[in-house]
């Protein structure tokens, strides 16, 4: 199982959240995230992970397509995981669908 951050890291309040060349992506508006990627690979990082949960799913894989098509040269996708997470929240217990996106430097 992945190590996750905890659900608050996903709050709109939160910047965009970067550690161990991993970018969080949560519910900021899409260039935040391919900014945090490119710098990551700009700084030198030869891989960068690009995770989300339950409806950011679509915004990492936005993330990600950008980041290659449009800004990123000799860089692509070298793995894909997704998984369901079970979270504990106010009504119980429920399945949250997760995915890491990584991108390597060729």
């Amino acid at each position: 199982m992945r190590n996750w951050p905890s659900a608050k890291k996903f709050s709109e309040e939160e910047m965009v959240t970067v550690s161990d060349n991993t970018v969080f992506v949560g519910n900021k508006p899409v260039m935040n995230y391919v900014l945090a990627v490119v710098t990551q690979f700009n700084q030198g990082a030869e891989e960068v992970s690009v995770k989300a949960r339950g409806k950011a799913i679509s915004r990492a894989v936005d993330t990600a397509e950008i980041a290659l098509n449009r800004f990123l040269e000799n860089v692509q996708k070298s793995d894909i995981l997704t998984s369901t997470e079970i979270v504990d929240t106010e009504s119980g217990k429920t399945n949250v669908s997760s995915i890491e996106i990584t991108l390597k430097r060729i």
